[in-house]
């Protein structure tokens, strides 16, 4: 699954957590940032702590945890008199990144960047610093309009309701947030919507002051309010925002004190509290009336009516949806201009239209042909299809390390996967190698856990790749009992007193690479007498079942958060989004110790012991590590990458421009 980061404002993101790639990654995001709630499983990547889901998806005493407890803030004075507050950054995500560019040598002009055909990794880095410096005044031209690709519709255009990487990618430019994050994942509090940040000096308290010229799409101003409203929402258990929930359960409370000042309670002096307060927030007066008739904030008139045309408190607002097909954000005029004068930098483009595309061949006929700016290559696309006129005539193409990875998912509450022995039989089954160098053309890294090598949690000693070894996995399959009793040539097993055919249904994506690595293990399970069927499915249904637990096997994606801690979100026991039921009480505490440890050093331990502990348990059989690989139209620029692609952190996308006359 692929996963997503929680949405935040359009060139600064917010911090979320992971996101699921059940869709085809198409840069996740899952937002403009994402640190805490993040893109889903079996959809898109993005990547992204323990969250709660609604009652039907956990049990009770779970869902109960997540209301908060009555509180009775003290009053500001009390706080300001014995807070100790500690000033915490407030920046501006696009100056940060203009700053560090003015440090860096280009490697390369422009016209020669342009006339590059991407061929080693020299002229990559010749490209990259090229094209991707920030525009001087003026050079940008103010109405350009740029046409995106993502992989799969919208669930919801609620910024509370988000998961997949689509989700980020559009949500991220709509929504409101306070926080962001840099390219290093190093948290800040953003310029254009905060005026300060405090936390106090026993970690249990940040004191957030608001701009006083934000106002959403619709003219009502945007106030402390809003954001204390959209907490309350967030914490009942019926509203089914598990990403966002996740970090959000670990506050006690938020308050409003006025309509600028907004102060975050938190329960312990956690690691993960700077990650916990960026969350999406609604606006209280659209909401205010139809919420607690409908928690499911899509079902009711009045929020279907919401989810065609929804208040926006980014910069750019929908002004169009055509379902399975575009959807369309114009740069809002109320985002940069408050009172008759300029409040903020306005972003770079007019217009956004984001074409909805599955087919990975037709996005690609699409870039070629002018009709998309931009989209994720595939291995073979990257290695075979973008070397000819027809691709360098409008445009070019980069690559960058980004921490997404894939896997097969196990659903351990199925009669076939219950028994570790068995899906570390599926692991020792599959062909990692072929599947390597055959199907993604030896562009990928294999992937042994959620934690990626170069990332500051990842285990000091590197864990060796999975390897095919169908003796191994026949001997676990044999030790689990499943074995041909009736000599029909497929595994079998007792199971309630019937004779079990270990046959099984492998869900993923209608992408050509992810069906073919399903495919591969389909053959290499024929081999061991155990038989899987591939169900290619609708990126949305696919999302769908996965939540719902409807399923036997998926494949699918993450996109990693800004902290390990938002993946305590898919392995802790009951987590929000932990579809495959895996529960292991050390998993658990190490989470919890992690979250407490404040020496970075000591906390990687935690997190590095855990993926150790994964890696035996395999509730997944992790495949590979997905870089960047994207192809950029050649009018387009400002494209700069970090761990979670060219989009989700900040500036992010917001750093894309377009000349106006070279």
């Amino acid at each position: 699954m692929e996963r997503a980061c929680r949405p935040g404002v359009a060139r600064r993101p917010t911090s979320f957590p992971l996101v699921l790639l059940l869709l085809p990654l198409a840069g996740s995001s899952l937002l403009a940032g994402c640190g805490r709630r993040e893109p889903d499983p079996l959809a898109s990547v993005t990547v992204e702590p323990a969250a709660n889901r609604a009652p039907a998806d956990q049990p009770a005493s779970r869902a109960a945890e997540a209301t908060p407890e009555p509180f009775t803030p003290p009053p500001l004075e009390a706080l300001d008199r014995d807070a100790k507050w500690i000033d915490r950054p407030v920046r501006d995500g696009l100056a940060l990144l203009r700053d560090e560019q003015a440090k860096e040598t280009s490697l390369a002009s422009v016209p020669e960047a342009l006339a590059l055909d991407n061929t080693s990794p020299e002229a990559n880095a010749k490209i990259l610093s090229a094209l991707g410096r920030l525009p001087e005044p003026g050079q940008a031209d103010a109405d350009a309009r740029i046409d995106r690709h993502v992989t799969g519709d919208l669930g919801s255009t609620n910024p509370i309701m988000i998961s997949t990487s689509a989700e980020f990618d559009i949500l991220g430019l709509t929504g409101f947030g306070l926080f962001s994050f840099d390219r290093r994942l190093e948290p800040f509090a953003t310029s254009d919507t905060v005026a300060s940040w405090q936390t106090s000096a026993d970690g249990l308290l940040d004191k957030v002051v608001l701009r006083d010229d934000l106002v959403w799409s619709d003219g009502r101003p945007i106030t402390a309010h809003d954001v204390a409203f959209t907490y309350r929402v967030i914490m009942d258990p019926r509203v089914p925002v598990p990403a966002v929930r996740s970090g959000t359960d670990q506050l006690r409370w938020v308050h409003a004190y006025d309509d600028r000042t907004i102060v975050f309670f938190h329960k312990e002096p956690l690691a993960t509290n700077v990650w916990n307060v960026n969350f999406p927030v609604l606006p209280r007066h659209v909401y205010a009336d139809t919420w607690e008739n409908d928690p499911t904030l899509k079902d009711s008139p009045e929020h279907v009516q919401l989810e065609q045309r929804p208040v926006s408190g980014g910069p750019y607002e929908i002004v169009e949806r055509q379902r399975g097909q575009q959807i369309v954000l114009r740069r809002r005029d109320s985002w940069s201009q408050v009172g008759g004068r300029q409040v903020r930098e306005p972003p770079f483009f007019r217009e956004i239209r984001f074409r909805i595309i599955e087919d990975p061949n037709t996005t690609l006929l699409a870039l070629k042909s002018g009709e998309i700016d931009e989209m994720v290559l595939l291995p073979e696309q990257w290695t075979t299809q973008t070397k000819g006129r027809d691709f360098s005539e409008r445009n070019t193409k980069v690559t960058a390390p980004e921490w997404v990875s894939f896997h097969f998912g196990w659903n351990i509450d199925t009669p076939f996967f219950a028994d570790r022995r068995v899906r570390r039989a599926m692991t020792y089954a599959f062909d990692h190698d072929a599947m390597l160098d055959k199907l993604c053309y030896g562009l990928y890294e294999p992937a042994t856990g959620p934690f990626h090598e170069a990332s500051w949690m990842a285990p000091q000693k590197r864990l060796g790749p999975s390897k095919q070894d169908l003796d191994k996995a026949e001997a676990l399959l044999d030790e689990a009992g499943w074995t041909d009793h009736d000599n029909d040539g497929v595994r079998d097993k007792q199971i309630d007193g019937r004779l079990v055919p270990f046959e099984f249904t492998m869900l993923v994506s209608q992408q050509p690479l992810r069906v073919a690595i399903c495919t591969l293990l389909k053959e290499n399970l024929d081999q061991i007498g155990v038989r899987m069927n591939v169900r290619p499915t609708e990126s949305t249904v696919l999302q769908q079942l996965t939540q719902d637990k409807k399923f036997q096997a998926y494949h699918g994606g993450w996109g990693a958060g800004t902290d390990p801690d938002t993946s305590e979100n898919i392995w802790a026991t009951n987590a929000g989004r932990n579809y495959v039921g895996y529960s292991n009480p050390e998993v658990d505490r190490l989470f919890a110790e992690g979250r407490r440890e404040r020496d970075r050093a000591k906390r990687a331990e935690k997190y590095a012991r855990i993926q150790e502990i994964l890696q035996d348990d395999q509730p997944y059989t992790w495949l590979y590590w997905r870089n960047s690989f994207y192809g950029f139209s050649k009018g387009l620029r400002g494209y700069v990458f970090s761990p979670r692609g060219p989009y989700h952190y900040s500036p992010g996308f917001g750093s894309l421009w377009m000349p106006g006359q070279e």
